[in-house]
C-alpha cells in the first residue's frame, strides 16, 4: 500500500508596491489549482522603499521558520533594489512583473517606464467618472428601485430574488463601467404570464438569470428561515415559472447556481455583446 503523507501547510505572500489588487488576482488564480494545499494568504501592500522591503523578507523568512516550508512569494514589484531585497529571503518568489516585461521589451525594442501602480492609479479621470456614474446607476437601478434614465441601462438583469443579479450588477459597473439595472420577477408576474409593464419595452436589453430551486431555498433560507418565500415548493414554482417566461419573451438567460459573480459578469459581458467602457 502506497504512503501518502498530509501536505505541508504553506504561507502564501502577494506583495506590491501599490495596492497589491493585481498580484493577489493573479496569486489567487494560480494557488486555485492546488485546492488540497493548506494555505495562509498574507497580503502586503506599499512595498516602496528599502527599509519596508528589508522589514518584509524578515517576516518571510521568520514564516519559513515557523512552517517548516518555505513560503511562496508572489509579486508586483518595479524597483529592482527592492526586488533583489525579497529575493534574498528564503522563499520561491513569483516576480510577476519580471516574468512578463522582459519578453515584452525584447518584442517591443523599447524599455519599460517602471512606473509604480500604473494599472490602478487615477490617471484617467475619464475612466474613473466612468466607473464612478455606472456603480452609482447600478444602486439606483437596484431591483427596479428607479425607472429614471432606464434607457441609459446597457443591461437590466432579470430573475427570481436572490440569483445573484444585484451583485453581478455592482461587478460590470466596477470593472467595465457598464450600466447595469436589475428587476426581480416575482409572483404576480407569473400570474399575468408576461413581462412587467416596467420592463416590457426593453426586451432586446434584458438578460435573465436561472438557479437550481434547492439552492435558492437554501439561500433564502439564511434571509427569511420558515417561511413561505424560502420554502422549497416556492422556490420551485417561482424558478419554473420564471424559466417559462423568460422562454415565452425571448430572453437569454443563464443558471447561476454554481457561478462566482466574476463569471456570472463576464458571461453577461459576451453573451449580451457589450462593450466594455473602462480598463
Amino acid at each position: 500500500m502506497p504512503i501518502t503523507t498530509k501536505p505541508i501547510h504553506r504561507t502564501a505572500f502577494f506583495l506590491s508596491d501599490r495596492t497589491g489588487i493585481t498580484v493577489e488576482m493573479l496569486g489567487h488564480s494560480l494557488l486555485s489549482q492546488f485546492e488540497n494545499i493548506p494555505l495562509d494568504e498574507i497580503t502586503l501592500p506599499y512595498i516602496d522603499s528599502r527599509a519596508k522591503a528589508t522589514s518584509v523578507a524578515r517576516t518571510i523568512n521568520e514564516q519559513c521558520i515557523a512552517d517548516g516550508a518555505r513560503p511562496l512569494v508572489f509579486s508586483t514589484l518595479v524597483n529592482p533594489e527592492i526586488r533583489l531585497i525579497i529575493n534574498s529571503a528564503d522563499a520561491l518568489h513569483l516576480d510577476c512583473f519580471s516574468i512578463f516585461i522582459a519578453p515584452l521589451e525584447a518584442e517591443l525594442g523599447v524599455r519599460s517606464s517602471e512606473n509604480m501602480g500604473r494599472s490602478h492609479r487615477v490617471s484617467d479621470t475619464t475612466g474613473y467618472r466612468k466607473r464612478i456614474d455606472a456603480i452609482n446607476y447600478a444602486l439606483e437601478h437596484d431591483d427596479g428601485l428607479s425607472q429614471k434614465d432606464w434607457n441609459r441601462a446597457d443591461v437590466t438583469l432579470v430573475g427570481v430574488s436572490r440569483t445573484g443579479k444585484t451583485p453581478t450588477c455592482l461587478y460590470l459597473a466596477l470593472q467595465y463601467g457598464i450600466y447595469a439595472a436589475n428587476y426581480p420577477l416575482i409572483p404576480e408576474d407569473f400570474q399575468h404570464a408576461e413581462l412587467p409593464a416596467q420592463i416590457r419595452n426593453m426586451r432586446s436589453k434584458l438578460f435573465g438569470f436561472t438557479i437550481n430551486p434547492e439552492r435558492l431555498h437554501e439561500i433564502r433560507s439564511e434571509r427569511k428561515p420558515e417561511s413561505v418565500y424560502a420554502s422549497l415548493g416556492n422556490c420551485e414554482y417561482e424558478v419554473q415559472s420564471a424559466e417559462k417566461l423568460m422562454r415565452r419573451a425571448g430572453i437569454p438567460y443563464l443558471d447561476a447556481t454554481s457561478k462566482s459573480i466574476e463569471e456570472l459578469a463576464t458571461a453577461v459581458l459576451h453573451q449580451a455583446r457589450l462593450e466594455r467602457k473602462i480598463y
